[in-house]
């Protein structure tokens, strides 16, 4: 159990799919552990299964008494396309005096869910009002991530409103102040810059005149003395047989995880795990970080709206 816990632990980051594979294991192994719940439902978070995330951030907190997790849980449910049931688990999390870290969460889930609703007008004043009220792009100044994230999260919202230019312009200070692109303003230039390319590319492809055509024609499927060249018509067999090697390779360690690295224990993992279970060690700690978490969960799984 505690090697499963702690390879999940370790791949949560950049394979959470994995993770979660882990993290199920030492469910199985130990379902009673307040840690494995928990586990399990921050890898199923970043996983995109909101369904199993939701289940098992509900058992640990049950079972641990920790309600940290009621941003994360309902934004779960906002993933589910339950935006009511988001809002009155913000509702509650509200009523008890949150800190301000997960006073920023459940503010871009409760404006999240009321753009759901189609809201957008409520969102935008839930918005505001944690921005400090009537914000503008040259107010910005030099936040903390979490007012980053939030004066993201409402340039997003001008722009779903057709403020394309308002949005423009939160996005351009946000990038001033946030130089190592924590919360991904750059996509928004990235895209500018793709389409400019894309026009160059039209101009480029207009400037050429008959004659050059003409002349690409005879180049192609033609060789010097103009006589026609035999294309080949089958693909080269080297490239085939890389790429069959490649699944090959793939469904092998899919094989390794699923039979073999999740079911192979030695004997001192099992005398570790029994101390674990009887309290002696306890078990490797879960990522808490939960401005962190929604990050990571927003940059794998986008808003869609």
């Amino acid at each position: 159990m505690g090697k499963h816990l702690a390879a999940a632990g370790g791949l949560v980051d950049d394979e959470p799919e994995l993770a979660l594979q882990h993290a199920r294991a030492a469910r199985d192994r130990a379902s009673r552990i307040a840690p494995v719940r928990e586990a399990v439902g921050v890898a199923a978070y970043l996983a995109g299964d909101f369904a199993e995330a939701a289940r098992e951030i509900r058992a640990y907190a049950r079972m641990s008494g920790d309600q940290s997790y009621r941003a994360v849980l309902a934004d779960c449910e906002r993933a589910l396309g339950r935006p009511e049931n988001a809002l009155r688990l913000v509702a509650e999390a509200l009523e008890g005096q949150p800190d301000d870290e997960e006073l920023v969460e459940l503010q871009l889930v409760e404006a999240g869910a009321r753009q759901d609703l189609g809201e957008l007008p409520a969102a935008a004043l839930i918005l505001e009002a944690a921005l400090g009220g009537r914000p503008t792009p040259a107010g910005l100044g030099h936040p903390d991530l979490g007012q980053l994230r939030l004066a993201t999260a409402y340039a997003d919202l001008l722009a779903a409103r057709g403020e394309e230019e308002l949005a423009m312009d939160w996005y351009g200070a946000i990038a001033a102040a946030d130089p190592d692109d924590l919360t991904g303003v750059s996509d928004h230039f990235l895209d500018d810059e793709d389409e400019d390319d894309e026009l160059d590319g039209d101009e480029l492809a207009g400037g050429l005149d008959e004659d050059d055509d003409a002349e690409g024609d005879v180049l192609v499927g033609a060789d010097s003395d103009g006589s026609s060249v035999d294309e080949p018509t089958t693909a080269p067999t080297t490239v085939t047989a890389e790429l069959d090697d490649d699944e090959d390779d793939d469904e092998a360690e899919v094989d390794d995880v699923d039979e073999g690295a999740l079911d192979d224990v030695a004997d001192d993992d099992i005398e570790a795990e029994v101390a674990e279970l009887l309290g002696e060690v306890p078990p490797p700690p879960v990522e808490r970080d939960h401005s962190r978490l929604f990050q990571q969960a927003t940059e794998q799984h986008p808003p869609t709206n």
